[in-house]
């Protein structure tokens, strides 16, 4: 009976996404994301953030929308469709390099492929998006609040190399125009993308691992978020205590070997 309670509370919460926020779990089972450090898929990085990003939301009284948390939005453009009505989508993810700065090492008798250059979050936004003074201050809002909970953003999406080249939108907030990610130029309300950190640099794999960690990039990113968000929806401690319970519940956790 509990779960069916939770489950009404995961409803409405998506219900309110008509009027609210979309936060999309980037990537899917099928198509995990980058490899961290010692092997964690992105996805299940980008899972558990995007969790506790919710949580957060409702504790902020932001009403909320989660798409694909559980693994199972493989085309980007259902992801499109699922945000549609949203005041705003936050495409969550989690960075790696280009190819040529991956180097090797062993974890548990495996190959594993790393870079220890660079470290730090980056937020994207595209010119061809509806709403791009607003996608652009939501952005920026993020890239503030992350600097002051004590995070950097990485920057190293401007350099002039291979694969990058991303100019940048708020050099100082860390955020970037990449204007043909499909998310963000066909979505119909604001939009934008975070790369949380980097997971093929080992030190911030084992530190975006970490909970209380990852609680507080989540609150500080809730807490910009929910400022561009036009609507508000009061949730009871209990309501938000079910659910923190529900996502214990489901399958997924993030375990990464130190």
């Amino acid at each position: 009976m509990r779960l069916l309670v939770v489950a009404f509370l995961i409803a409405s919460a998506a219900r309110a996404g008509a009027g609210g926020i979309a936060v999309d779990v980037g990537h899917s089972t099928a198509a995990p994301g980058a490899f961290s450090a010692r092997g964690t898929p992105e996805h299940a990085f980008n899972r558990a953030l995007a969790r506790d990003i919710a949580l957060s939301l409702a504790r902020e009284g932001a009403p909320f929308h989660l798409i694909g948390e559980r693994g199972e939005r493989e085309h980007l453009m259902d992801r499109v469709h699922a945000a549609r009505g949203a005041d705003l989508l936050l495409s969550v993810h989690h960075d790696s390099v280009q190819e040529h700065f991956l180097e090797t090492w062993m974890v548990e008798g495996i190959e594993r492929r790393f870079s220890d250059r660079y470290a730090g979050f980056s937020l994207f936004v595209s010119r061809k998006n509806p709403r791009l003074a607003q996608s652009l201050a939501c952005a920026s809002a993020i890239g503030t609040a992350l600097r002051r909970a004590g995070f950097q953003p990485s920057l190293y999406h401007a350099a002039p190399i291979r694969g990058e080249s991303k100019p940048f939108a708020d050099r100082l907030n860390g955020v970037h125009y990449y204007d043909n990610l499909v998310v963000l130029r066909h979505a119909r309300g604001a939009a934008l993308l975070l790369e949380a950190g980097v997971i093929v640099n080992r030190d911030e794999e084992l530190e975006l691992s970490s909970e209380p960690r990852r609680r507080r990039m989540a609150d500080a990113v809730a807490a910009a978020v929910a400022g561009c968000a036009r609507s508000r929806q009061g949730r009871s401690r209990k309501e938000i205590q079910d659910l923190t319970e529900w996502f214990a519940f489901r399958p997924g956790p993030l375990a990464v070997k130190h």
